[in-house]
């Protein structure tokens, strides 16, 4: 083993500083563990100061026994398996067959796979870890646990992380035995069933963020067909007609003008599939009936697109404050400033852009500011916090009244300039009047929706109010079928 893999992850100060795990009762729960790694050490630290006697089986003690708690056992695998009833098998899939010299000792013990393979010894074998551990240990009862939980969970509390452990095992009662186990430790125990959910246990480490997948190609898709479209405005046609070198636009200006558009969209896209199906209820009158597989999963992606609009707004603002640091921007005052003089102006103030650059960055502030407060919500810890109906004002009374901030910023940023012809450079509209068709769809449409007549109804549907109201029953009598009328 190599220098950097015997430094351990847990630091060693952190472990003798804390008096809980100096010492544990003899009367305590004796629990075993086979491997020395990172994860041995932090599930015997947590295991210590949870009140269990821990014995740790090693291959060479004395050279690991220093980096446990000093209230942890550290001695050979053979002596470690001897008197628990309960081993947590720490050690990687290959090293599995080394323990088959443990079979008559281990006969009958629960053993605690906490393995986890890579994404490539997934795809390469059929069955996982916890089933290939049963198949080498058949008198033994295996249970896969805390493989979901990392080191850092272990060492610093389920209070700074994921409290969840999926548990599953053949056997009920082993799955019981791991799962009072954890309540101990502060951890939440998930029954996942049998042990044939063992392979999807452990493909749970290996999803990178799932959730977040659809909604970032959406976002990366929509900056690059903006920015592509502000290339072609803002570079290319004043290189094309006028032959003037703007390509110093790319890094900042150009992507600063995109960032704006993609957040607006995106802003957007959270509220309309909440029209759409509203639209669908009300066509249908009924609220059973399942929205499409698309609608569906749009809905259940709201969260991720709204914290992508939040970061490419924060984003946009940091790149707006950037904008006068620019040697091109000070280029231009100077030059701005020669013309006035030439011109023998000594006064130059244009009253309608002073009072809309005013309200334009007034609006635009407001905007930022209420879609943080969407982003700060959205956190589980502030999300718990919270009952029902103060989380729906937040997401949604809030998120509606940042739309409408932002479609206002954006009027206020595009003004006159859809109505002058310079504007619409290779024939191309300004960006901002793409961008207003969405959000105006979904403003307009919420705006009917709060129109009495349709208001009412929305509302009973979403009570359980069904336009066929009348469900029919056909009941025995007599031998004879009689339809019975029941009406909700």
């Amino acid at each position: 083993m190599s220098r950097e893999m015997d430094k351990p992850l847990i630091s060693l100060h952190l472990v003798d500083s804390d008096t809980s795990l100096a010492k544990v009762p003899d009367e305590a729960p004796k629990v075993g563990i086979l491997g020395s790694g990172d994860f041995a050490r932090s599930l015997a630290t947590r295991l210590v100061s949870s009140g269990f006697k821990v014995v740790v089986g090693s291959r060479n003690p004395k050279r690991t026994a220093g980096l446990f708690p000093s209230a942890a056992q550290v001695t050979f695998q053979e002596e470690a398996v001897s008197s628990p009833e309960v081993i947590f098998v720490a050690v990687f899939r290959e090293h599995y067959s080394s323990l088959c010299g443990l079979s008559d000792q281990l006969a009958g013990k629960i053993l605690v796979d906490v393995s986890n393979p890579t994404e490539q010894e997934h795809l390469q074998h059929r069955e996982s870890n916890a089933e290939y551990l049963a198949s080498l240990f058949p008198t033994c009862t295996v249970v896969k646990a805390f493989n979901v939980i990392s080191a850092w969970t272990l060492q610093a509390g389920p209070r700074d992380g994921n409290r969840q452990v999926p548990i599953c095992s053949d056997q009920p009662e082993a799955k019981r035995a791991v799962s009072e186990m954890a309540i101990t430790m502060g951890f939440m125990p998930v029954d996942m069933g049998s042990l044939a959910s063992a392979r999807e246990m452990e493909a749970m480490p290996l999803r990178l963020l799932p959730a977040w997948k659809v909604p970032t190609l959406l976002a990366l898709g929509l900056f690059i067909c903006f920015y592509a479209y502000n290339f072609v405005r803002d570079v290319l046609q004043p290189y094309v007609q006028e032959s003037k070198n703007k390509f110093f636009k790319l890094p900042v200006s150009v992507v600063n003008t995109t960032l704006p558009c993609v957040a607006y969209v995106l802003l957007s896209l959270v509220y309309l599939p909440g029209v759409l199906a509203a639209t669908l209820q009300l066509r249908r009158g009924t609220k059973y009936h399942r929205f499409p597989d698309w609608l569906d999963h749009w809905l259940q992606h709201r969260k991720q697109i709204g914290l992508l609009s939040f970061f490419c707004a924060a984003l946009h603002a940091l790149y707006s404050f950037c904008l006068p640091l620019r040697r091109s921007h000070r280029y231009d005052l100077v030059n701005l400033a020669v013309k006035q003089v030439l011109a023998n102006k000594s006064h130059l103030w244009v009253e309608e852009e002073v009072w809309r650059m005013e309200i334009y960055l007034s609006l635009g502030v407001l905007a930022l500011g209420t879609l943080s407060l969407l982003a700060v919500t959205s956190l589980p810890s502030i999300a718990n916090s919270l009952n029902w109906r103060e989380f729906s004002f937040v997401q949604s009374s809030l998120g509606f009244v940042a739309l409408v901030l932002s479609t206002l910023h954006t009027l206020t940023y595009g003004w006159t300039r859809a109505f002058e012809e310079s504007r619409y450079k290779f024939y191309l509209p300004p960006t901002f009047t793409l961008t207003l068709l969405v959000p105006c769809v979904v403003i307009l449409a919420k705006a009917l929706f709060l129109l009495p007549c349709i208001s009412r109804r929305l509302t009973r549907i979403r009570r359980g109010w069904e336009r066929d109201g009348a469900i029919k029953f056909t009941l025995p009598m007599d031998n004879a079928l009689a339809e019975k009328t029941s009406h909700v």
